[in-house]
């Protein structure tokens, strides 16, 4: 389980225990089961207000998930890692993953790699990158193409 997944659930239990408690508190005439239920209710929607609020705060935006590209780098210098290159590409936009491509026999670095970053981000890369130079090397970025299964 993911760690926001958990935490909605221990808010939504921490909010159902205190709506018991309110319910209760009010001597309002419900069971306890239906004081349980209704401070479920009552905490799953306040967790997902919170939970909106909090992502609204922070900048993130969810409608941007599906709107990732994956750019295609090439001519990427051997001792470049990850962080470098992901550094490098964040000037332009949001990276969502970096990965580069090793030998499987001897795990050296083939020089070439895939970013995954916001699409409006990847126009701007590929428009600044392309042909720029990187630790002395000349990058090639564009769209990677879609990955095809043989049959």
């Amino acid at each position: 389980m993911n760690s926001s997944l958990i935490t909605n659930i221990i808010s939504v239990l921490v909010l159902a225990i205190a709506s018991y408690f309110v319910f209760n508190s009010f001597n309002i005439a419900l069971s306890p089961a239906i004081s349980v239920a209704l401070g479920i209710i009552i905490g799953g929607i306040a967790t997902v207000l919170l939970t909106q609020l909090k992502s609204a705060s922070t900048g993130v935006e969810t409608a941007h998930v599906s709107e990732l590209s994956t750019l295609y780098v090439g001519n990427l210098p051997y001792r470049a890692n990850e962080q470098a290159v992901q550094e490098h590409f964040e000037l332009h936009g949001v990276v969502n993953s970096v990965r580069l491509m090793k030998d499987r026999r001897t795990g050296k670095r083939k020089g070439y790699g895939f970013v995954e970053m916001d699409a409006k981000g990847a126009d701007k890369a590929i428009k600044n990158l392309n042909d720029s130079v990187f630790q002395e090397r000349t990058l090639k970025v564009r769209l990677a193409k879609d990955k095809t299964e043989e049959e």
